[in-house]
């Protein structure tokens, strides 16, 4: 099945650079930009990418390796601040008439 077709790129193309990622290094983490990469091409659009990430979480080869799943915190990396600083809450004080 062809999974982008800015770039022509099937299923089994995907499945099959990242068994070859992982085979060339266990420890590697695979992102959608690697698999471009290592295919030759890159992304255009970016329509594809849900159909593109659901064929990457449905190979068996696609696991975040033992050593680097603890480095992960929370479900989410996203914080509730957002990063900002405490100092972006201040708000100027509007004297009473």
């Amino acid at each position: 099945m062809i999974v982008c077709h800015c770039t022509n790129i099937t299923d089994h193309e995907i499945r099959a650079a990242i068994d070859w990622m992982r085979a060339a290094d266990p420890q590697t983490i695979i992102t959608p930009g690697k698999i471009y990469h290592a295919l030759g091409k890159s992304a255009d659009c970016g329509g594809c990418m849900p159909l593109f990430l659901d064929t990457m979480r449905a190979t068996d080869n696609l696991e975040v390796p033992m050593q680097l799943r603890a480095l992960r915190v929370d479900d989410t990396q996203e914080s509730a601040d957002e990063g900002r600083p405490q100092s972006h809450r201040i708000l100027k004080q509007i004297p009473a008439a």
